[in-house]
């Protein structure tokens, strides 16, 4: 094994491999619910450096583990005993080019930066989640990460027009198309974004930019019912054609334990609802954005005048709405503190998990049904993405006890199959899901997904034991 770390060494030199105690940066993921100790971590400054590494690891049959901003919450970088090939030194911007609307970025630029970079250009990347300040595009792409703004502008693979990816054995598949139109076979582009590193690495990625919003409507809603929220949605979205950008559920056990969790925190109305809605409208057009000599706005007076009328005929029980930018950071603050929120209380199972937007409330209402008919002092929480039906559900179980666990995640899936939906949205599969893959994934499905593995990496050595059960 020393022969190999000297050979990783003298690829990416000395001072960019850890091993030991220097790992302890990278020896756990993002929630801390697995530790392990891996032989090395090695920092490549380049995808030739990264080619170098997987020639190796290919030759000598070494597991190789790729670690973006380790956000993760599903237990894909655990790597015991394995080489981490972090990305963190490929944090370059390579360009930036506004007219297309295009960004050519490498696999470690930290989300945070690439928006800021965008903004310099007048232009948006849309992605956006709590950990944007570390999480690397590399990361999001891995996972196909979603957010809050998938309503509007989709996941993470539809904001990809192109990837550089290493193979298991060093070779590097170049697909930086930056073409909207290429259907030149087989898209191995949307193969690898997903995959979590079980096919390649990805290196770098032509990533799709938006016009910046010049002015944002930003508001929090109280619906009677989570059934009516669809309903309120689509005539926001008729009334503004189609620029609602976020549409955000936090139930009243969630804002009670943000009150609780968060020091300073301040409630979202006066009075206590069951059903709180974020949402925000962002325009584009000089029209809806530019002050007029009052100085209203048109899109917030848009969005005010229709919800008075939502008020007034009882659609709505109250509404507040952002009148500065402080008052939509605040806003935001209280959905984005959702990990922290329900972390807040052990043990807690996080369960990520999609079905159509009008089964929501079904979902909801069945699934604490059945947990409680199994674990009586059992509570649930949950926010959710509404608007495109993904639901961050979380159960606290009277006890850790590992096979209650199983359990009540087991009658979580049967509710979401149930319902058509899938139990796995944005978050990934790693390690964690594993067990629900065997599950409820079609075996036509993973015998495909195995067949992909084995001819892509014939050895088993990228990311061994994630995402496709054996």
């Amino acid at each position: 094994m020393t022969n190999h770390l000297d050979a990783l060494r003298d690829i990416v030199g000395a001072a960019n491999i850890a091993t030991g105690s220097d790992c302890d940066k990278w020896n756990h993921d993002w929630m801390g619910d697995y530790h392990f100790s891996p032989l090395a971590v090695v920092r490549p400054a380049n995808t030739d450096e990264v080619s170098r590494v997987m020639q190796l690891a290919h030759e000598v049959g070494l597991p190789v583990v790729p670690v973006s901003g380790n956000t993760g919450l599903a237990g894909g970088t655990y790597a015991d005993g394995a080489v981490m090939l972090s990305l963190d030194r490929m944090n370059t911007i390579r360009e930036i080019r506004a007219e297309s609307r295009i960004a050519i970025v490498e696999a470690g630029v930290i989300l945070y930066a690439l928006s800021t970079a965008a903004q310099d250009h007048g232009l948006l990347f849309p992605m956006t989640f709590g950990a944007r300040g570390s999480a690397m595009i590399g990361g999001i792409l891995s996972t196909n990460a979603g957010g809050s703004n998938v309503l509007r502008y989709g996941n993470t693979r539809d904001l990809c027009m192109g990837v550089e990816v290493v193979l298991a054995d060093g070779r590097v598949m170049d697909l930086m198309s930056e073409l909207h139109k290429d259907n030149s076979g087989l898209n191995l582009r949307n193969l690898v974004i997903g995959a979590e590193g079980t096919l390649g690495i990805i290196t770098a990625a032509v990533m799709k930019l938006a016009p910046q919003p010049l002015a944002y409507a930003t508001a929090m809603l109280a619906v009677p019912h989570l059934s009516d929220a669809v309903g309120l949605l689509n005539q926001l979205q008729k009334i503004t054609g189609g620029a609602v950008s976020a549409f955000e559920y936090m139930p009243k056990s969630y804002i009670s334990r943000y009150l609780a969790t968060i020091a300073g925190a301040k409630p979202p109305f006066e009075g206590s609802h069951d059903v709180n809605i974020l949402v925000e409208v962002g325009a584009t057009a000089p029209r809806d954005a530019t002050p007029q000599d009052d100085g209203s706005v048109p899109i917030v007076s848009l969005l005010e005048t229709e919800l008075a009328r939502m008020l007034e005929i009882g659609t709505l029980r109250d509404a507040v709405i952002a009148q500065n930018d402080a008052q939509r950071a605040e806003m935001w603050a209280r959905r984005e503190a959702a990990a922290e929120v329900t972390s807040a209380q052990q043990p807690m199972i996080n369960n990520d998990v999609c079905v159509g937007i009008d089964k929501v409330e079904t979902f909801l209402t069945t699934a604490i049904a059945r947990i409680q008919a199994i674990d009586p002092e059992a509570t649930d929480t949950c926010v959710s993405h509404l608007g495109d039906g993904n639901v961050h559900y979380i159960i606290f179980p009277s006890s850790a006890d590992p096979e209650l666990r199983d359990k009540l995640v087991e009658t979580v899936e049967d509710v979401v199959q149930s319902l058509g939906g899938s139990f796995s949205a944005e978050h990934g599969i790693g390690l964690s899901k594993l067990p629900s893959m065997r599950r409820r994934k079609d075996p036509v499905a993973l015998d495909v997904m195995r067949a992909i593995k084995a001819a892509l990496d014939p050895k088993g050595i990228l990311n061994p034991g994630k995402v496709i059960p054996r």
